[in-house]
């Protein structure tokens, strides 16, 4: 079923093209075989185990035959009965289409939504929550912009932009994008009321050099003196830079840094990884038009979990099961901590079969 002599040829063919003197200097080539010669190599493996198990199933059949050692034959065949469909499993989803911004790193966007301050402050625990669970992932996490306020002594954020590297980083994180509710009691409230607020997540891988051509014509830069909270000289020399692209109307705003090129260069990259997200919404609209489901669209305008507080309860509003039930989890004080695993685990793992149920079919 996995054609194992095939995966071998692949790899031995990849293997091939990261010896090939003429990729050196092709850097964006580089990654791109790099990566697939990790995730062909690892299919090599899975196949290789498949192939051993059912060969040790095999060999099982005189033991089962002999009185004596059946017991411990049956045994040992009900754990490669359990075994193989797990690794076939897992071969299935490598074989899916791979993602094209795989293993890419990314910029993470937060911003408050509807609710006034109280969604201000989500916004905040949520930049705080990713945050914990990239450091224990393994992740670099480098703020880019951040917009705050502060709601007595308490600081929060309109809107926060910050880059997570990892190879992992866009797997874990893609499905993230959209819109998080939150109900619980505001700092400001008085009578102990619940109230219901939200924050916008965005997922944006970062483009490659020849994904994305910005012509110096086609922006507008104009710098301005930051202000703010900063650095001794943040308000006092025009080091803000607002870059404007004209085609688009797209607009990003940097001034966290006190060097002007540096203000320039974190906007710069922000409206690259915009302007890539932009041409994918348009493709995969386009596609969606052709067809009724569209898995994984990461469509922003989409409430996609909600955080109750006073239940110490999170509902994914995407995930659901056969008896119609979404998935919830009740350690809502564990998950703002960054105890993302089961969480983002059952997200991915149902877009996973979701993808799986549309490749073959079913």
């Amino acid at each position: 079923m996995f054609r194992l002599e095939e995966f071998e040829a692949r790899l031995e063919e990849l293997d091939r093209q990261l010896m090939d003197p003429s990729l050196a200097g092709q850097r964006d080539r580089y990654k791109t075989i790099s990566r697939e010669h990790a995730s062909v190599s690892k299919m090599v493996e899975l196949a290789r185990e498949v192939t051993k198990l059912e060969t040790e199933r095999a060999d099982l059949k005189e033991m089962l035959a002999d009185p004596d050692m059946r017991a411990d034959a049956e045994e040992e065949k009900a754990r490669i009965d359990a075994r193989i469909p797990e690794l076939e499993h897992e071969l299935r989803l490598m074989m899916l289409p791979q993602d094209r911004y795989e293993g890419r790193p990314i910029l993470l966007e937060i911003r408050a939504g509807t609710g006034g301050d109280e969604a201000g402050l989500f916004a905040a625990d949520l930049f705080r929550m990713y945050t914990r669970y990239a450091d224990k992932m393994g992740w670099k996490v480098d703020l880019i912009s951040a917009s705050e306020l502060f709601v007595g002594t308490t600081a929060g954020y309109k809107e926060v932009i910050a880059s997570v590297t990892g190879d992992t980083a866009y797997r874990f994180l893609k499905y993230e994008a959209g819109v998080h509710r939150v109900q619980r009691v505001p700092l400001t409230e008085t009578q102990g009321r619940i109230h219901t607020s939200a924050a916008t997540v965005a997922i944006l891988p970062e483009p490659e050099e020849v994904e994305i051509k910005i012509g110096e014509k086609d922006l507008r830069i104009d710098v301005f003196r930051a202000g703010g909270p900063g650095g001794q000289s943040v308000n006092t020399t025009d080091s803000a830079v607002r870059i404007v692209h004209i085609p688009s109307g797209l607009v990003v705003i940097c001034q966290d840094e006190k060097s002007q090129t540096k203000n320039k260069a974190k906007a710069m990259k922000v409206l690259s990884a915009r302007l890539l997200e932009k041409e994918r919404s348009e493709r995969d609209a386009a596609e969606a038009a052709d067809r009724k489901a569209q898995v994984g669209s990461g469509d922003r305008s989409e409430r996609i979990r909600t955080y109750n507080y006073p239940q110490n309860r999170v509902t994914d509003h995407r995930v659901t099961g056969s008896d119609g039930s979404t998935f919830t989890l009740y350690k809502l004080d564990k998950i703002v901590e960054g105890d993302l695993d089961e969480l983002l685990g059952g997200v991915l793992g149902y877009f996973q079969a979701e993808a799986l149920r549309q490749a073959e079919g079913r």
